[in-house]
């Protein structure tokens, strides 16, 4: 049973963008300076955290839906022992996405996020560059990009796990099959 749900959380961290890790270069004082400008007038840190909540709320459904796609195609259960392997994933999978969340909600956690992404936007933009982004966010429809992007992750998240989920349950019925 451990297996399946650890299968669902890791059936999860896909819907999570991944973050390639690469060296930072020491950036110059001037565009860490505007890098963060950039963070502050885009509202990053509270984006992100909409964007975590709004996941959290969907992490338990998400997490059973994959362990019982697991279970359910499982040829080695009767479908009795699928039936008490669902009950079990069902009563389990709370604590875990409460785990999962505790660990999201970390403030230290997005700190060191925010604090990677100064390399990060170093490594793409000039700080002219960013300091025009920040102008533009500061205008009417640069806002407005801003009020909605939380909006626009959410509803891209929801086609993402509807393309991706029957992709991501095959994976854990072939982790099933053959462990």
């Amino acid at each position: 049973m451990k297996k399946i749900v650890l299968a669902a959380c890791l059936a999860l961290s896909f819907a999570v963008p991944s973050a390639f890790a690469q060296s930072a270069a020491p950036v110059d004082a001037d565009t860490a300076a505007a890098v963060k400008e950039l963070l502050v007038v885009m509202h990053t840190r509270d984006n992100i955290l909409q964007m975590m909540a709004q996941m959290q709320k969907n992490m338990p459904a998400m997490m059973l839906q994959g362990a019982t796609a697991a279970i359910k195609n499982n040829p080695k259960m009767t479908d009795a022992q699928k039936d008490e392997a669902i009950a079990k994933a069902a009563k389990e999978i709370p604590q875990a996405a409460a785990n999962m969340a505790s660990t999201m909600n970390d403030p230290a956690m997005w700190d060191e996020m925010l604090a990677e992404f100064v390399p990060l936007y170093a490594r793409h933009f000039t700080a002219a560059e960013l300091r025009q982004m920040s102008a533009f966010y500061k205008t009417p429809v640069g806002m407005k990009v801003i009020s909605t992007m939380p909006q626009l992750a959410g509803e891209s998240m929801q086609i993402s796990q509807k393309v991706m989920m029957p992709r991501l349950n095959a994976m854990m019925q072939k982790m099933v099959k053959h462990p």
